[in-house]
């Protein structure tokens, strides 16, 4: 089981629930997940992807409305879309909104 399966898809709905609440459009449900996913998201924390051990220091919003993770190793540092990011087991504190962002974006 990876770390995104440990949550229901009901416990996922209703984060996205309670992140979109008030949102009148898409731009606005993005904004409510990214600021969820900011706000509780413990960082920084490891993970690997493509076999290499990266941390994962901080997450921005784009202009063009994309959730990217900054990941470092070294003095690499490397943007991906948070969608493509592998949670490691167990997964960090806060990882639940990753889970829900996921389960939202079209």
């Amino acid at each position: 089981m990876n770390a995104s399966e440990s949550w229901t898809g009901q416990e996922l709905a209703a984060l996205v629930e309670e992140a979109t609440l008030d949102a009148y459009d898409t731009e606005e449900q993005l904004m409510g997940l990214s600021t969820m996913v900011q706000e509780h998201l413990a960082v920084p924390f490891t993970t690997t992807m493509l076999g290499v051990q990266v941390t994962v220091e901080d997450f921005d919003l784009t202009t063009g409305n994309q959730v990217l993770v900054c990941c470092v190793r070294g003095t690499w540092h490397q943007a991906i879309g948070i969608l493509d990011l592998p949670l490691p087991v167990p997964a960090p504190d806060g990882a639940q909104w990753i889970a829900a962002y996921r389960r939202w974006a079209p």
